[in-house]
Parts: C-alpha cells; sequence; structure tokens
C-alpha cells in the first residue's frame, strides 16, 4: 500500500487516550484536599501521567493490521509507557507526507514508500524498524466459483485492478509474470477505478475478476456477488508488504520510543501467534464497530491460514531485495536502495528476545 502506494478505504480515524487521573470532590473542602493528595501520591496514577504520546499514522485501517490492533486492545503500548494517537491516513502517499513533515512521529506504511523518498534525495529520509505483514493481504474474486482455478484462467478476461505504481497492482502482476503471463498483452486490467469502489463496480457487473481486500472480498461472498478463488499473499511468497518507520532523526532522538512502540507491537504478534482466529477477533472488534463479530472472524482466519504475520518483526535483507525486485519488473524502481540505509533491526531484534 504506498503512493505511490494505495490506500484502503476503509473509514477509521481513531484516538486512544488514557485519563491521567479521576477527579473525587469530598462532602468538604478538606476531604478534597485529602483525595487529592491521595490520588497525588497514586503509582498507577503517576504512572498514567507519565506516558509520552506518540503519534502513529497508519496508511489504512484494516483487519489486515490485527497484531497492532491487538496490542493496542490489550494495553501493551501504555505497558511500555506510550499513549498510542493512531490517526488513519488513507495512502501511502498521505502516511508519509505526515511523517517527512512531522505531523506524525511513525508511519505505518508499504515500505516501498520508503525507498521513493530515499531515491527522490530526501535527506532525513525515512527508516523501517519493524515488519508486520509478511503476505499481500488481497483475493482474487470471480463471479462464479472455480475450485479448479489456475492464473491461465486469466488470459483474455478483463479484471479490476488496483493504481499503477501501487503495491497490490505490482503484487498482481509480479504473480502473473511467475506464470508465464503478460499482464499487458494477455488481459485487460482496468486501472480506472478508485481502489475503494472495485468491490462496488463489480457488484454491479464490471469485470470478470476483481482484486480485493478485505472486507471487500468477503462482502462480496456474504452477497452471493462473488467468490475467492486465489489468494495473491498465498500465490506470491513472502512478501514484505507493510513496516514501521519514522525519520533517521526521530529515531536517533528518541530510541526508547522506538524500542517501547515495537515492544508493544511484538507482544501483539505473540498474541496472534498463539491464540485461535475467534480469539484474536474477539479481542480487536472493538476496532471495528461497522463489521460484525462473524465476519471479522472469518476475515482474520483467511489471513491466519495463510500465514500473514511474522514471528518477530525483523525486516531481513532478503525481503527487502525481493520488494525491490517487485519494484524493478513493474518498471517503478529508478534505481536500487540500500538495505543498511532504510532497515535498522536493532529493536525488532531485542524484542524479539
Amino acid at each position: 500500500m504506498k503512493k505511490r502506494l494505495l490506500g484502503i478505504s476503509l473509514t477509521v480515524v481513531m484516538m486512544l487516550s488514557l485519563a491521567a487521573g479521576c477527579s473525587g470532590v469530598g462532602e468538604s473542602g478538606d476531604e478534597g484536599a485529602r483525595e487529592t493528595s491521595a490520588e497525588a501520591s497514586d503509582p498507577a496514577k503517576e504512572e498514567k501521567k507519565e506516558l509520552t504520546k506518540v503519534t502513529l499514522n497508519e496508511v489504512a485501517h484494516s483487519i489486515f493490521y490485527a497484531p497492532m490492533y491487538v496490542a493496542i486492545e490489550e494495553g501493551y503500548f501504555e505497558e511500555e509507557g506510550i499513549e498510542l494517537d493512531l490517526v488513519c491516513g488513507f495512502g501511502a502517499d498521505k502516511t508519509m507526507t505526515a511523517v517527512i513533515s512531522g505531523e506524525a512521529d511513525i508511519g505505518f506504511m508499504g515500505s516501498e514508500a520508503s525507498i521513493y523518498t530515499y531515491n527522490e534525495g530526501a535527506t532525513d529520509y525515512v527508516v523501517n524498524f519493524a515488519q508486520l505483514t509478511q503476505r499481500a493481504g488481497n483475493f482474487l474474486v470471480a463471479r462464479e466459483e472455480m475450485p479448479d482455478f489456475t492464473w491461465e484462467n486469466l488470459k483474455g478476461t478483463n479484471v479490476l485492478g488496483g493504481r499503477k505504481g501501487g503495491m497490490p497492482q505490482m503484487v498482481f502482476e509480479y504473480i502473473l509474470r511467475k506464470n508465464g503471463i503478460d499482464p499487458a498483452a494477455d488481459l485487460e486490467i482496468d486501472q480506472n477505478i478508485d481502489f475503494g469502489s472495485t468491490a462496488a463496480a463489480f457488484a454491479e457487473g464490471q469485470g470478470d475478476f476483481t482484486v480485493e481486500f478485505e472486507p471487500g472480498a468477503t462482502s462480496l461472498e456474504n452477497e452471493g456477488k462473488g467468490y475467492v478463488v486465489a489468494s495473491l499473499g498465498t500465490d506470491s511468497g513472502y512478501v514484505p508488504y507493510t513496516a514501521f518507520s519514522a525519520k533517521q532523526s526521530y529515531i536517533e532522538e528518541n530510541p526508547e520510543i522506538i524500542q517501547g512502540v515495537t515492544n508493544a507491537l511484538q507482544k501483539g504478534m505473540d498474541y496472534v501467534q498463539s491464540h485461535t482466529p475467534e480469539e484474536i477477533a474477539e479481542v480487536i472488534e472493538p476496532q471495528f464497530t461497522e463489521t460484525d463479530l462473524e465476519t471479522i472472524t472469518t476475515i482474520v482466519t483467511r489471513y491466519y491460514d495463510q500465514d500473514t504475520w511474522k514471528e518477530n518483526l525483523i525486516f531481513e535483507e532478503e525481503s527487502f531485495e525481493l520488494l525491490q525486485d517487485i519494484l524493478e519488473e513493474a518498471g517503478e524502481l529508478t534505481e536500487r536502495a540500500p538495505y543498511e540505509d532504510l532497515v535498522t533491526t536493532e529493536y525488532a531484534e531485542n524484542a524479539a528476545e
């Protein structure tokens, strides 16, 4: 997701705030003073007052990022002394702009965005410090069930695709090429529909297939308007789809915050590795009030079964180079960026210990 990358139109903008104290008023001024004094000496309340506010801009609000929401709902950020202000950027270009401008402390988006800004000459460039997802999060939806589907079935068809230069579209083309299919000559890919509108367009009769993120894919199935026939995450292999990043200067000046954020995220990763999709869905349900629990569970299960989430947050060099291979094949990369400049594994390694 990257914008150069695309944003999933799930409209949730959130702020998670912790109350630093409570207001106790006694029947007399002296009682009120005693209560106030007691509150001031309460270690728990003192701990809350010491939380550091960190603004995190996410590219989209999606069940695809379940470990992060587990960390929020289970209080792991507070355990690390962080009051998280979560803001939805609705696109990697907007998320990156927020980070570069200082509006956000940390960005969560496709790491190709960091490559683009680095190659454009940014001096205080953005560095990736924690990888969350290791597979693509979108699915190929057909108009009918196709239990024997192969990618060859797409030849001569019309597919509703993603924005040029966006990670979903580039991964889709990467899979096609892996299967001997020319994205430009062997099928027609419609890239003129806004990302958040492809499911609706498909439901209204446009295209033979559509590439959908959740909850679009499940919604089409629930409505009897489409059927998931392939997972791009499964067929593309392990790809560093999303990562957490911050400006070089912010990381250097705030190593304890970066470590705290990474620790909280690792706890979220540990949770999804040791719990069932049903348990994960129940924990993150408050993050998706517009979606019923059964649908959340279905989507979590789909991502769980395809091994979407890493056991740790370490962004390996092999994954970074694969990402650049995909960008090159898509014609979106003018020069390869150095892994050692754009990735630090220090914090993820510490969190994994």
